[in-house]
């Protein structure tokens, strides 16, 4: 989406990581951060403003969207915040309000809603990690940023989106929790994935810094594999390498074995490669030797 129009006026109510990346981007993007608030002042760091505390300050009034960035335990906090604000007029009428949580369907969105104003509400939730402000526009553009709300909510955040050079989807009324746990698995779990195969690689002798290496050419082989893939190859399994797409029983039975001893990891590799074999059959695989690999791991579960 190409940004049309005069760049929205933004405040970030939460400058923790999430927050001060978002309005680096933003800024980056030609978008004007009026404000950034969080529990703590901080220093101007041009183009953003310096950090405020404490109550809300003056400059929200200017803001025609208000991007809330904090933890979700504080969320609804920051929202009640909100909605005295525009009950006393601090707010400006019609400024929307988004929020960043991408598992929280926080109660007072309803609040605010009917704090008088019109001021619609909703879900700015970017899928990329934000954890260093100086690479977030970076990070952001060509990402995904999930949205909810009402009708003008969801212009906003398409808005703010098109400016980023991201790509804005809706999240499914409902599905928010099960939106979050995908997410949550695409970007968490390599991690621990990582972890897992360091240690068994440590296990198995190889020194750390030779396990490092090989786990993280491994990982780029397979975030390259993902990136390069249409989403078709993606359901099917068809970019998914090893023993499973080969039909390999006897080695994937050999890894069982060697995992006896660590059940923690054992219980990984048995869950994933379950959902490689169904995966695989969904696809269309050879289900012979697919059905014989499930009933390999069904036995192992069966043992634990």
């Amino acid at each position: 989406m190409t940004p049309h129009g005069p760049p929205p006026r933004v405040f970030v109510l939460g400058a923790g990581r999430a927050g001060r990346a978002l309005a680096a981007a933003l800024a980056a993007a030609g978008v004007e951060v009026v404000g950034l608030h969080g529990r703590r002042p901080g220093p101007a760091a041009p183009p953003l403003p310096a950090v405020s505390a404490g109550p809300l300050p003056d400059a929200l009034a200017g803001a025609e969207i208000v991007l809330v960035t904090v933890r979700d335990a504080q969320l609804d906090e920051a929202l009640a915040e909100l909605r005295e604000a525009a009950v006393e007029a601090r707010l400006a009428p019609g400024a929307v309000v988004l929020h960043a949580s991408g598992a929280s369907e926080p109660a007072g969105l309803a609040a605010l809603r009917a704090a008088g104003g019109g001021h619609a509400a909703g879900t700015f939730h970017p899928l990329v990690p934000l954890h260093d402000a100086s690479e977030a526009a970076a990070r952001l553009r060509d990402a995904w940023i999930g949205l909810d709300g009402d009708a003008a909510a969801l212009a906003a955040g398409r808005a703010l989106a098109a400016r980023l050079a991201a790509h804005p989807v809706e999240i499914p009324a409902g599905q928010k929790a099960r939106y979050h746990a995908a997410a949550v698995m695409a970007s968490n779990f390599p991690v621990v994935l990582a972890s897992v195969a360091m240690r068994l690689l440590g296990n198995a002798g190889l020194p750390e810094v030779a396990a490092a290496g090989a786990v993280r050419a491994l990982l780029a082989g397979a975030a390259a594999n993902v990136a390069t893939a249409s989403p078709g190859a993606l359901a099917a399994g068809t970019v998914l390498t090893g023993p499973v797409p080969r039909g390999d029983v006897e080695t994937v039975a050999r890894h069982l074995a060697a995992l006896a001893g660590d059940e923690r990891a054992r219980a990984v590799y048995a869950a994933l490669t379950t959902e490689a074999v169904e995966t695989l059959r969904a696809g269309g695989r050879d289900v012979l030797r697919l059905a014989e690999l499930a009933e390999l791991l069904h036995t192992a579960a069966d043992r634990r």
